[in-house]
């Protein structure tokens, strides 16, 4: 068995300049931890895999296509490969989401 606490896992260089941490990789699965502080968003890009994102803190905003949401804890919102997305913190609180990719992505996510 494996345990893995989210703040031990380090951050994850990437072009939204926010905070991912990859908790889980293998060749079925990927697993990422978002964290969007008030006002931060990612840029619209497309995952080459489908994703589905888990709201696990906070109300924020999801873009699937020409979809637009609001969301909050506890909350499943599903994102199918190759469609536009992002997503947003227009609140003034703390915005987690567990990013789940599934099959693992190889090939490179395009930003839009």
């Amino acid at each position: 068995m494996e345990i893995l606490d989210v703040r031990s896992a380090p951050e994850k260089p990437n072009p939204h300049n926010v905070s991912v941490r990859k908790l889980y990789d293998t060749e079925h699965a990927q697993v990422m931890h978002i964290e969007l502080k008030a006002g931060e968003k990612m840029k619209k890009h497309i995952t080459p895999v489908d994703v589905f994102f888990y709201v696990l803190e906070g109300t924020g905003s999801v873009e699937v296509g020409d979809e637009k949401a609001e969301v909050s804890r506890d909350m499943l919102i599903e994102s199918p490969a190759k469609i536009p997305h992002r997503l947003l913190n227009e609140g003034d609180s703390l915005f987690r989401v567990l990013v789940v990719k599934v099959p693992r992505q190889t090939d490179e996510t395009k930003l839009l």
